[in-house]
């Protein structure tokens, strides 16, 4: 393989993750600027920040020709948002999750994530499903900005305020200018340098562009979802680092890939390969986030791990597939993900037990 490829790839993960902290910084401040609430700008600007990659990189590649790899991004960064990212903050620190994330926000990326499935059913995203995609995000944007006036919870606040800092300096107004500029090009630039090096790589390894979008691509524009999450975990303010992904996996379906198949000529072709396989992982893991969250109110670091093992085996199965379908290790990879998955059931079915236990006691106890 040629090296500049691979120089071209990690270049543009790195001008792309570069591109989008300018972006997340500069429109925070600007929109600071002219009175917005801080808190609105943290729901709005943090859901589109740590998704500019994805919408960048999808965007590109619908204009290119290669809407595969825009599919291929938005499929494999939700698969890695929730396997990889919630795994790997959990890991770090069990993860409480917030009411509304069980009784709304889930249920609505489950929700999203089978529309999906629904309109790619004829193997194709057209225009006109882009437009109602993305016509959602915008709906599901406007709910944010209500539900930020309900927003109770101190530290969501201050996580969300710290982006509203306002100043009324002309050098910093120009400075934020400037730097929103910054980043919007390196987005451009990033996003170019990183669907090209993928469809080189593809060609080279004889992998589908797909399988390059959901695995190298949709890890690369994950960056920024891993970073927030896993920097919110550390400070304990495991509400940002859950919402984040929720959050992000329904911006990536509305708005990132609703916008790419609509600005594409003809839509995105949706391959047999992500209508069988891909896409019902996507949901099934959508899926799996609901009894996690809801048992107990929080991922522990047990949940965490068995997430992560889901992950290097999907990514382990991606690869064997790609490289050698009739390799042995795809049937392995499937015998290991049955007792995982009984072992992940058998965990969450303890934990309602406990939690239902815990509640009887609680009552037998206030009774006497």
């Amino acid at each position: 393989m040629n090296v500049w490829t691979v120089v071209a790839l990690a270049a543009g993960l790195v001008l792309l993750v570069g591109g989008a902290d300018f972006l997340v910084k500069s429109a925070s401040k600007l929109a600071a600027t002219v009175g917005i609430p801080p808190l609105v700008i943290g729901l709005t600007v943090v859901a589109f920040g740590t998704s500019a990659p994805e919408l960048a990189v999808s965007l590109q590649a619908s204009l290119t020709g290669q809407a595969e790899i825009s599919l291929g991004n938005v499929v494999g960064s939700n698969i890695c948002n929730v396997l990889l990212i919630l795994g790997v903050s959990a890991l770090i620190a069990p993860l409480v999750v917030a009411q509304q994330l069980v009784r709304l926000d889930v249920p609505i990326m489950i929700g999203v994530s089978a529309l999906l499935m629904l309109f790619s059913w004829d193997g194709q995203l057209s225009r006109s499903d882009g437009v109602i995609l993305f016509l959602g995000g915008i709906a599901y944007t406007l709910f944010l900005l209500y539900q930020s006036r309900q927003e109770k919870d101190l530290d969501v606040k201050s996580e969300y305020d710290q982006f509203g800092a306002r100043s009324h300096s002309l050098k910093s107004l120009a400075f934020n200018a400037v730097l929103l500029v910054a980043g919007l090009v390196m987005l451009v630039a990033g996003s170019q340098l990183l669907v090209n090096s993928a469809v080189t790589m593809a060609t080279l390894l004889g992998a589908s562009p797909l399988i390059i979008g959901l695995t190298i691509v949709a890890v690369g524009t994950s960056l920024p979802e891993l970073a927030t999450s896993v920097a919110a975990s550390l400070r304990g303010e495991s509400d940002i680092a859950v919402g984040n992904v929720v959050g992000s996996n329904i911006f990536n379906i509305l708005v990132v890939l609703g916008l790419s198949s609509a600005v594409s000529p003809a839509g995105i072709v949706v391959s047999p390969a992500a209508i069988s396989f891909d896409i019902p992982i996507m949901i099934a893991v959508a899926v799996l986030c609901l009894p996690i969250c809801f048992t107990a109110n929080r991922v522990s670091r047990r949940e965490g791990a068995l997430l992560l093992v889901y992950y290097l085996l999907y990514a382990g199965y991606l690869a064997a597939n790609a490289t050698n379908p009739n390799s042995p290790w795809v049937g392995w990879i499937g015998l290991i993900v049955v007792p995982l998955t009984l072992l992940m059931l058998a965990l969450l079915g303890w934990r309602i037990w406990q939690s239902i236990r815990h509640k009887r006691l609680a009552k037998q106890t206030e009774h006497h």
